[in-house]
């Protein structure tokens, strides 16, 4: 084989595809997962700090490191196995104890993240459950463990991957604090099948957590937006009727304009998140291969009915203010050639004005060069005259002689006048 040179990142772009391989887990088991987010900037945040709260929790069980800047860590802590994965926003903990609490969703089974070490944390709680994994037995014996677990007005269950199992959750918080997902494996699955549903649940619960974070910005952004649409609507309604100078009204519409922009550019990343996140919620129920269990709503029911809206809020209030900034932009060009326009008319108006006055001072000019001829000329005759008067001696009057001399004179002081008007010009 012809030794041919490798890009520097194939290697670790191949291996990113097989880097956060699916949980293997036996029924029966119990999941406790934790998402932690920072509250502000959590995509620039410190990552080193996500790191060392890892190391923190492993070094408390005397578990082996991760890699240096690692994004990704599989391990045994104890008697549990912990699986940790740093996201561009959060940071997930799924550890999987094989084995279940006589009593369900006991909060001692959290405490493999102990309290203090949770108070440690370089973030906030995104969201955290515990995911019950029983063998499936009976389904009315599933629909008992249903009716005392969960809230039946929200609960959604579902049957997946061909009847690899039952999946329930009714979507709330318990008063210890979790989600709580109920998973009845049926006999004969696989234990990566079903740790690639355990997978599905805390992708599920984790990206519909995040993307709901999105529709609280909304709605904190609705009063606003609203007061800056009746603003926008304001400006525009006294540009049409004339009831306000364009140069009063430009400086408020800029303003209206300029702030729409920073709104605009303050909820970009959070918009796009969103968008992201439900994507990926849909695409993991979808995987899921949901069929109807005893007629009840499945997964996809509940999120078309209770989430679907709030991503449909968040996706409207995005295409409102980016029609909102819109709006202002073309009524700022509109209002901005009115401007243009009046200051145009405004110098027309002055260039026809100093045409007048320049008319006039060319006329006044004429009138003041006529003048200049005629005195110049005077005190030419007169010196020419002093210069002739010899000639009176042969018999020539000094009143002829000075009428003799005075047209000639005056045609050449306006001759030569003209000439030097000319070459000023």
């Amino acid at each position: 084989m012809t030794p041919i040179d490798d890009h520097p990142l194939r290697y670790a772009l191949a291996n990113e595809l097989h880097a956060r391989p699916f949980p293997v887990a036996g029924t029966p088991c119990t999941v406790a997962f934790l998402a932690i987010k920072k509250p502000e900037a959590a995509a620039a945040r410190d990552r080193d700090e996500d790191l060392a709260h890892l190391i923190n929790l492993l070094d408390r069980h005397g578990a082996q490191h991760p890699q240096p800047q690692a994004t990704h860590y599989a391990g045994q802590i104890g008697r549990h196995w912990l699986k940790w994965e740093q996201h561009t926003e959060f940071v997930t903990y799924t550890a999987i104890t094989q084995n279940v609490s006589d009593r369900p969703f006991n909060p001692a089974d959290f405490e493999v993240f102990p309290p203090d070490w949770l108070m440690a944390s370089p973030g906030q709680r995104v969201t955290s459950a515990m995911i019950r994994v029983v063998e499936r037995r009976e389904d009315d014996s599933v629909q008992a463990a249903l009716a005392d677990w969960f809230e039946p007005e929200s609960l959604a269950v579902a049957r997946v991957l061909d009847d690899a199992a039952i999946c329930a959750c009714d979507f709330r918080i318990d008063p210890a604090g979790h989600m709580r997902f109920a998973l009845f494996v049926t006999k004969g699955s696989g234990r990566r099948r079903t740790g690639r549903i355990i997978q599905r649940l805390c992708e599920i619960e984790t990206y519909k957590a995040m993307s709901m974070l999105g529709f609280a910005r909304v709605k904190q952004l609705t009063p606003r937006i609203g007061e800056l649409d009746s603003r926008l609507t304001g400006l525009m309604g006294q540009m049409t009727d004339n009831s306000a100078h364009p140069d009063q009204l430009l400086p408020d519409l800029l303003s209206t304009s300029t702030e729409l922009e920073t709104l605009s550019a303050q909820c970009s990343f959070r918009f796009g998140a969103t968008g992201a996140y439900e994507a990926i919620v849909n695409q993991r129920i979808e995987v899921l291969r949901e069929e109807r269990f005893e007629g009840r709503q499945s997964f996809a029911d509940f999120m078309m009915r209770r989430y679907d809206p709030a991503m449909r809020t968040v996706k409207a209030t995005e295409r409102r203010l980016q029609a909102l900034s819109d709006r202002a932009i073309r009524a700022g060009e509109l209002l901005r050639t009115r401007v243009d326009v009046e200051r145009s008319a405004q110098n027309q108006a002055l260039l026809e004005s100093m045409d007048r006055r320049a008319d006039l001072a060319l006329r006044l000019q004429h009138t003041v060069e006529g003048l200049s001829v005629v005195a110049i000329s005077y005190y030419a005759v007169s010196l020419a005259s002093y210069v002739l008067y010899p000639l009176t001696k042969a018999g020539i009057s000094k009143g002829m002689l000075t009428a003799a001399v005075t047209i000639p004179v005056v045609l050449a002081v306006w001759f030569a006048i003209r000439q030097i008007r000319k070459r000023l010009e």
